[in-house]
């Protein structure tokens, strides 16, 4: 008897362990890689309290398996988002401020206008990008985002340059067969969306490029589907649409808490992330797609926490809508962040006191006071721009709230800086479905690369 329960219970733990078995390496058709730009443990755990509670949970923090990631580059112990999402994107470690290029690459800033420059002869070279990779093995490849799409985070996944700002280089790599582009991704992205039209367009059509391209027309002539606006967008059709090309902006799009509010004609990042789903899946090979929630990073610098907590829901409500679409049998989601930011939560608040309001003692409901006598909020951050008169003009009672939780509130700041600047913290990382089962432990940001790779089978 005792040999026929360990025999059950043996059988028993082999079917559990299948659907891990069907997760295995070469089992993802397809691959959706969350990039919360910025988006440090701090940050997430704040925009849980902001929307769900402090015992609530975000979408991403349901994702079955979890990691933390390791984040310096290869010269700077806190990195920029360009060799950061290049990490994860090439798994190889670059010098801050380059794009997808080998270790030995230095960064040479744009000395042309318009994001025009010269890495110089010998100065390093291209390296795979996980989207070329897929897209020689014959899937569909996408990278949309809320910031120019030239900007960092993004041109890693289709460019090669040796510095982060010249964009109009960038810009080029994306338009097939037209000079300058990026031939590893053979007949181009399939879908490309976020803001930044100033580096596709010449001057006399509104933008900044000196060669006097009309980019835009190109990727037109080369059979894309264009749209500008959030109506625009909603009208394609995903069925008849095989290449889908957007610019919703000049610039960066506009933060989602302003996007709302003044009813602007853009797309939310969940409306950009389901059309780029309909529209690769239609290709039989699957697809690998980046998903970038860019301005989180930008209110962060900014030290405006109200728009990072309603940048950093738009991006979870993104996972949200991609998990509602998708087969997690056959597809892999990831989530992480590219950096950590100063912003950190602050004194003894009571549970239930509002994240983005004064700091209110837990036993009496209180407000907190500092060693000046002065309130102060429960989220601060460590360095940034100084105001001296920020907590002398928090007091106690209704104004209080009324201007912590303004919508254009900065938060108090510690070292004295123009702009708040990155943190050189590890992130966190949460992964779903098949090939999901190798995000564990404490890893370089290096190897998330091989991971994905590996769920794809390449």
């Amino acid at each position: 008897m005792a040999i026929m329960k360990q025999r059950m219970i043996a059988a028993s733990l082999l079917a559990l362990a299948l659907p891990m078995s069907a997760h295995a390496a070469g089992e993802a058709k397809n691959v959706i890689f969350f990039l919360g730009d910025g988006m440090g443990p701090t940050t997430v755990t704040a925009a849980r309290i902001y929307k769900y509670g402090e015992a609530g949970a975000l979408n991403m923090e349901q994702l079955a398996r979890t990691a933390r990631i390791k984040t310096f580059s290869n010269d700077a112990q806190t990195t920029d988002s360009a060799p950061s999402m290049a990490a994860y994107m090439t798994g190889v470690k670059m010098n801050n401020e380059v794009i997808s290029m080998s270790s030995d690459t230095k960064a040479i800033a744009p000395t042309l206008p318009a994001g025009t420059g010269n890495c110089g002869a010998g100065n390093g070279k291209a390296v795979d990008t996980i989207l070329e990779l897929a897209k020689a093995k014959g899937k569909a490849v996408g990278s949309i985002t809320t910031t120019r799409i030239t900007h960092a985070t993004p041109a890693v996944t289709y460019s090669h340059v040796c510095h982060r700002d010249a964009e109009s280089d960038i810009a080029v790599q994306a338009v097939p067969g037209g000079a300058g582009y990026n031939a590893a991704l053979k007949d181009g992205l399939d879908v490309l969306m976020g803001g930044g039209n100033k580096f596709f367009l010449p001057p006399a059509a509104g933008g900044v490029r000196v060669d006097g391209r009309n980019l835009v027309d190109e990727m037109k002539a080369k059979g894309y589907a264009y749209a500008s606006t959030g109506t625009e967008l909603k009208a394609v059709d995903a069925k008849s649409t095989s290449k889908l090309f957007a610019l919703f902006h000049k610039d960066h799009m506009d933060y989602e808490l302003d996007r709302v509010k003044k009813s602007l004609d853009q797309p939310s990042l969940a409306d950009m992330t389901v059309k780029a789903i309909d529209v690769l899946s239609k290709n039989p090979n699957g697809y690998f797609l980046m998903v970038e929630g860019g301005r989180i990073d930008h209110a962060l610098h900014g030290t405006n926490a109200k728009r990072v907590m309603e940048d950093t829901i738009a991006f979870d409500d993104a996972i949200k809508a991609a998990l509602g679409k998708v087969d997690l049998s056959n597809t892999l989601v990831v989530f992480t962040a590219d950096h950590d930011h100063t912003m950190t939560i602050n004194g003894y608040s009571k549970r239930g006191n509002p994240i983005l309001d004064i700091s209110r003692n837990y036993k009496d409901g209180q407000p907190a006071k500092d060693a000046d006598g002065n309130t102060y909020t429960t989220l601060v951050f460590g360095n940034g721009p100084n105001r001296k008169d920020v907590r002398s003009s928090i007091v106690s009672g209704d104004t209080d709230k009324t201007q912590a939780l303004h919508d254009d509130y900065l938060q108090e700041t510690g070292v004295r800086l123009s702009s708040e600047t990155h943190g050189g913290g590890d992130v966190m990382l949460g992964a779903s479905g098949a090939g999901a089962k190798g995000f564990k432990g404490t890893m370089d940001n290096t190897k998330v690369f091989g991971l994905l790779k590996s769920a794809f089978g390449f």
